[in-house]
């Protein structure tokens, strides 16, 4: 029987140096991105283990600090790694699901996959409402309108700034209410408010300016964008959201049965 190598000894990724690959093609940045991807799926890099330093790294595999870099940043485009602020490269973890048919909320779908969520509220005031919210709003521009600013993580780590934007007829004084727990929840259980359906538009995004500093990442890195305007039974919008996500953090998946 087998055993995986500790992560404790420290000089595991001296075997990614193949012996006599000197300049070959261990030494481009698409070798080391394989060298290391392969690590994470025999499972000798655990999910959120973290990597060896870049300069262990250039000396393990021979190759130069801006290959080693360029295979990092190659592996962080993948959703394999990720980077925390003056801390290095981790394991990701896997994505969390989501279903866009369901009628179901970010803390509830995150739980039910065994995983912890959590939501931080950064700002949470009165505006006049930007012309294109007031579109989607049915209101005149400039109107008065909720706009709710929210970090959300998944097992401590933030993966999704979003803007909510509700109109103060429909749920008078929610920004007075404790934002940190679930939307959907607060509405139904403070102001009879159920959500009966769901407009849901997704794209890839570049995560810059305060989305990718509000998710502590490089601004440029990929992401996925998504807009979801909340009817209730009534056909009234209930809230406008847009979400900004980290492109490892979510995963579409849709169950489409026939008649």
């Amino acid at each position: 029987m087998t055993t995986k190598r500790s992560l404790a000894r420290p000089d595991w990724w001296m075997d990614m140096a193949e012996p006599g690959a000197e300049a070959g093609n261990l030494r481009h940045y698409l070798g080391v991105r394989d060298s290391i991807a392969a690590r994470i799926e025999s499972g000798d890099l655990a999910q959120g283990a973290c990597l060896p330093s870049e300069r262990q790294l250039q000396i393990g595999t021979g190759a130069a600090r801006g290959t080693v870099r360029a295979a990092l940043i190659q592996l962080e485009a993948e959703g394999l790694i990720y980077r925390k602020d003056r801390s290095g490269w981790y394991v990701a973890p896997p994505p969390v699901v989501y279903d866009p048919t369901r009628l179901e909320g970010f803390m509830s779908y995150v739980s039910a996959q065994g995983r912890v969520p959590l939501t931080e509220t950064l700002s949470a005031h009165e505006i006049s409402a930007p012309p294109a919210v007031a579109e989607i709003l049915s209101i005149a521009p400039d109107t008065p309108i909720y706009e709710i600013r929210r970090r959300r993580y998944i097992d401590g780590r933030a993966v999704l700034l979003e803007r909510i934007y509700v109109l103060p007829e429909v749920a008078p004084g929610v920004i007075q209410h404790n934002l940190d727990q679930s939307l959907t929840s607060l509405l139904r259980d403070n102001y009879n408010i159920s959500l009966e359906r769901n407009w849901v538009e997704m794209q890839p995004c570049a995560l810059t300016g305060d989305e990718a500093s509000a998710l502590r990442i490089k601004t440029g890195l990929p992401g996925l964008r998504l807009r979801r305007i909340c009817y209730d039974a009534l056909g009234r919008v209930v809230e406008y959201d847009i979400e900004h996500w980290r492109h490892d953090a979510l995963k579409v998946c849709v169950d489409i049965r026939g008649r």
